[in-house]
């Protein structure tokens, strides 16, 4: 594992990571697309206990082109920037919230098939804006700022105010991205 934090540990070991992503997320998009939307049967579907699976699957589909590009690159973006904390803390960070953000909308989300990479971003949105002032370090808190910055109107989406929009996802993310700094986002000594 040691091994694996240094490969990530400079810029453009950085930058790869996020490539991988991207071409990760791009190559499941191409083949639901191909498939017909196919693997959407695997996002979560709240209270269904073969629904249980999307908590995991579910981040990684896409219910239309629209959706995989509103997603993509708000997912590069934050990921380069969670790695900023180190390789670790992206791992952990992006385990806790796929599984605490699933997890809470398969108790509470309305019935639907819940699908898409935003719980996923708006939990590092969460993390990246409280995180940095939790840490007490001034680049930290500099990519904190400019994150609320440009990123602030997010906020506005944790609510139920589009159709066929996961907001609980968007609401749960958060919160789980929330809870994630206030956990591992350690004040300077």
């Amino acid at each position: 594992m040691t091994h694996s934090i240094a490969r990530v540990s400079n810029t453009k070991q950085q930058i790869r990571f996020v490539l991988v992503i991207f071409l990760l997320i791009s190559a499941i998009e191409i083949i639901n697309l191909l498939t017909g939307r196919v693997l959407n049967q695997l996002g979560t579907i709240p209270r269904y206990v073969p629904g249980l699976r999307g908590i995991v699957l579910g981040p990684f589909l896409h219910g239309s082109l629209q959706h995989y590009f509103s997603n993509i690159i708000p997912l590069c973006i934050f990921s380069y920037l969670l790695l900023q904390y180190g390789f670790k803390r992206y791992i952990q960070l992006t385990i806790w919230i796929i599984l605490i953000t699933g997890f809470l909308v398969w108790l509470f989300g309305r019935p639907a098939t819940h699908i898409g990479a935003s719980g996923v971003i708006y939990g590092y949105f969460g993390y990246l804006v409280l995180a940095g002032f939790l840490s007490g370090k001034f680049k930290l808190m500099l990519i904190s700022v400019l994150v609320a910055f440009f990123y602030g109107g997010l906020i506005f989406s944790i609510l139920p105010t589009t159709p066929f929009v996961s907001w609980e996802s968007h609401l749960f993310g958060f919160i789980a991205g929330l809870a994630g700094a206030k956990l591992w986002a350690k004040p300077s000594p």
